[in-house]
């Protein structure tokens, strides 16, 4: 998957979570974001903020996420000696549970498999073609 075919997926991901119903919807991901920022503030009127601690096992997954956050205008922080790894955000949790995770898991998947395509390739052509897993001895 070249980058450009990724970036237009992370985008469709965006809109699917925006609620986008027709597939011109979809395509525009500019109002998508509008449309989950719209959703956010109807989530926190109901349902106050809470502070939220996420634990991420990879620098990967943590930038994507704050990165997630940033875009939705919810600020990440974390606090004095906790783990590189921690991202806090004050964020309502209908709004965590119907739109901001999944979301997370489905653009974490598609970009996890991406830099698995791109590390085997690189592998497979600069330092040895055969991949396959160790063999396994008992």
């Amino acid at each position: 998957m070249r980058e450009n075919d990724l970036i237009r997926k992370l985008q469709s991901i965006e809109a699917l979570f925006a609620g986008a119903r027709t597939d011109g919807e979809r395509m525009a991901a500019g109002q998508a974001r509008e449309r989950i920022l719209t959703r956010l503030k109807e989530f926190e009127q109901r349902d106050p903020p809470i502070e939220y601690k996420f634990t991420f096992s990879n620098m990967w997954s943590r930038r994507l996420f704050t990165a997630l956050l940033r875009r939705y205008g919810i600020r990440p922080y974390r606090y004095r000696r906790q783990r590189y790894t921690t991202v806090m955000a004050r964020v309502s949790v209908s709004f965590v549970e119907d739109t901001l995770w999944p979301e997370f898991q489905e653009l974490s998947e598609a970009l996890h498999a991406h830099l698995d395509e791109i590390t085997d390739r690189v592998i497979r052509e600069s330092i040895h073609k055969e991949q396959s897993e160790p063999v396994v001895i008992s």
